[in-house]
């Protein structure tokens, strides 16, 4: 497949099996981990590994062609792990099925439904050792190489197990593809942070790669963004720990439309008068501003600064009100004030989880 990027790829894989009528429910495949027709009988191989006789916690994940390879792992008697969707609620989650449960409820079990109503979350705290994970992928190569639809979340799944002390190297990585998407990929497409493959499952083969290549050593920070560590908490979490263990958790370089650096210029009626009417009368600043409360007590000011530069919403300025562990943060118009509040939801400092709100809504409360 001569190819000049992981997106042309991509592409060239989404439109064939759209074209061929390889796709199955959802369509387009466009974007996605595409589902396919024969995935149900490619995941028919999974039991037939060694790594999966030798298993009993295995991770697979949520989308539709894996829903097979889920239902074998809950029959089978495994303990089944399927991450969080975007991982907005925490890294995964242990499907429970219910006591006797017969092979159409571990069947119901195995949706994306099920995931939701038979599973309790686990945590970064939980010592569970994952010893064999299942992933989508658009592409893979017989060689291990894998492209996934571009977000890098099974990527960064596999790198916050690593953190947390659940997977190692030689943990096994399988994945459930049609033939089809079986294709040569350029090693030089390939990133450190990606995550390769150890079998590839199709309806007609079973592909042992034999890679050698080193996965994923824990998170490598510094592909992380800003955008991404604010839509993942238990990212946050993750990054506040490795910090306080010494380590370097810089982040990707942010944007260049980030907001300029908090003002070091602080005027006297800031503290006084947080919320002011224009000459009109219209509460403008009430919607370029906001309201972050229950900071720690032993926060500083050069914290919070730190935090809101890495998570790309700096304001133009911002007044410390330390006796009322508050702070509010000036925008230069509604539209940035609201993006913070959106990145800024869920924050944690310390044990504290922080109280944002745009200083209209903070004030009617």
């Amino acid at each position: 497949l001569e190819t000049h990027s992981v997106q042309d790829i991509r592409e060239r894989i989404w439109d064939y099996m759209e074209s061929h009528n390889i796709a199955d429910f959802p369509r387009p495949v466009h974007h996605r981990i595409p589902n396919f027709k024969g995935a149900p009988r490619a995941a028919e191989h999974l039991p037939r590994l060694q790594a999966f006789s030798l298993a009993r916690t295995i991770k697979v994940n949520p989308d539709a062609p894996q829903r097979n390879a889920r239902f074998l792992v809950l029959e089978s008697k495994k303990t089944l792990l399927v991450p969080t969707p975007r991982l907005r609620t925490g890294l995964f989650n242990r499907i429970t099925p219910p006591p006797g449960a017969t092979k159409d409820i571990l069947r119901k079990c195995a949706t994306s439904q099920g995931v939701r109503n038979f599973s309790v979350p686990v945590g970064l705290d939980s010592r569970v050792l994952v010893d064999l994970i299942v992933v989508g992928s658009v592409a893979v190569s017989e060689k291990g190489w894998r492209i996934g639809k571009g977000e890098g979340y099974a990527d960064l799944e596999y790198a916050m197990m690593v953190s947390m002390g659940a997977v190692h190297e030689g943990t096994p990585v399988v994945t459930i593809v049609h033939d089809c998407q079986v294709v040569d990929i350029s090693e030089a497409l390939l990133e450190d942070h990606d995550l390769t493959v150890d079998y590839i499952l199709t309806p007609t083969r079973v592909i042992t790669t034999g890679c050698t290549r080193p996965k994923p050593a824990g998170v490598m920070w510094s592909k992380v963004s800003c955008e991404m560590l604010a839509k993942i908490p238990v990212l946050r979490i993750l990054r506040d720990r490795e910090r306080q263990a010494g380590k370097d958790v810089t982040l990707q370089a942010e944007p260049s439309s980030q907001q300029p650096a908090p003002s070091t210029t602080r005027r006297p009626q800031d503290a006084q008068q947080p919320w002011t009417r224009s000459p009109q009368g219209e509460d403008t600043s009430l919607v370029a501003t906001i309201c972050v409360g229950n900071l720690p007590h032993d926060t500083c000011v050069s914290e919070l600064k730190r935090v809101l530069r890495e998570l790309g919403v700096a304001p133009l300025r911002l007044t410390w009100q330390g006796p009322q562990r508050r702070a509010i943060l000036r925008y230069p118009d509604p539209a940035t004030a609201q993006q913070a509040v959106s990145r800024l939801q869920d924050l944690h400092l310390g044990a504290n989880t922080l109280r944002v709100a745009l200083a209209r809504q903070w004030r009617d409360t």
